[in-house]
């Protein structure tokens, strides 16, 4: 009986240990992939292989899907929460897997979930981030020991929004989106509201009504400034986007009656988003539209 007890009591001590062990095994088999909104969206140029050159402010926001990975022979995937349209294959979780599996030979089989809250092609990003914690996940998962410039060459492979999201910090981007520079911004803070009214925007009608040019301001100048953002800090798909689907454009409008610092079309659309310097009140929207509100 007194080894059992002495057993007992050692054991006691130690459940503390245990947890946090438990607790640092679970984090590395799960992540939580953020969507991200654009201050100012402009288009400077297309380019030779089809793709436009772009200048934005990205800033990644608490909407969070969520990403597990565990060890399992047969392997597989599951979604749950928002559909995902599309064919699995095509999916950037499993191009990401795939992707290091190409380079890291003999990587144990994974059993994927994917709980999706963030609305796919909604200009929040995120599918893309969904690809990039994947990077971060499994390299963490199988010790791949890759620093955040190899992550962003394999997330660049993945698709032009994936690099922001391996560090995930405010960013200036540029070129496709691939090219990051940091950016002193922070929102801490400010109240965000965000809908999506559940429209769809192609790529093609989001492209086809915009004409590309040169930056008529400096981004990092006025994203400085909070007072200049209002009127300088542009998405250029609102104007054509508006006037096709005049519901978008109220959603913005609706923000600003109701105090918003600044509001704009996040990505090309449809989602919008609302910051204020504290919670509005008296803002009604269809209930049919998915809201998402947080204090940053």
């Amino acid at each position: 009986m007194a080894f059992i007890d002495n057993f007992s009591n050692d054991f006691s001590k130690c459940l503390p240990i245990i947890f946090i062990l438990f607790l640092l095994k679970l984090l590395l088999m799960i992540t939580f992939p953020n969507a991200k909104i654009n201050l100012g969206l402009h288009i400077t140029g297309k380019r030779k292989d089809g793709y436009h050159e772009i200048e934005t402010c990205m800033v990644p926001i608490p909407l969070l899907d969520a990403l597990e990975m565990i060890h399992n022979k047969k392997g597989g995937w599951e979604s749950t929460g928002l559909p995902i349209p599309g064919d699995a294959k095509d999916n950037l979780i499993l191009k990401a897997e795939k992707l290091l599996r190409k380079d890291f030979q003999g990587l144990p089989n994974l059993k994927i979930h994917l709980h999706k809250n963030i609305p796919m092609g909604a200009g929040l990003g995120g599918g893309s981030a969904d690809g990039a914690f994947a990077l971060k996940l499994m390299n963490n998962l199988f010790d791949l020991h890759l620093d955040d410039f190899f992550l962003e060459e394999y997330a660049a492979q993945l698709g032009s929004d994936c690099p922001f999201f391996i560090e995930n910090t405010p960013k200036i981007a540029r070129g496709r989106g691939e090219i990051l520079e940091d950016i002193d911004l922070s929102l801490k803070g400010s109240y965000l509201v965000l809908i999506n009214p559940g429209i769809h925007i192609g790529t093609k009608e989001a492209y086809a009504g915009v004409t590309p040019g040169a930056p008529k301001v400096n981004l990092e100048e006025v994203i400085a400034d909070r007072n200049r953002w209002k009127e300088e800090l542009v998405n250029d798909f609102e104007k054509s986007i508006f006037l096709n689907h005049p519901q978008i454009a109220e959603i913005k409008n609706q923000f600003y009656d109701a105090g918003a610092y600044y509001a704009a079309m996040s990505g090309s659309g449809s989602s919008v988003f609302g910051l204020f310097d504290t919670k509005p009140s008296g803002i009604n929207f269809s209930e049919h539209y998915y809201c998402f509100e947080k204090e940053l």
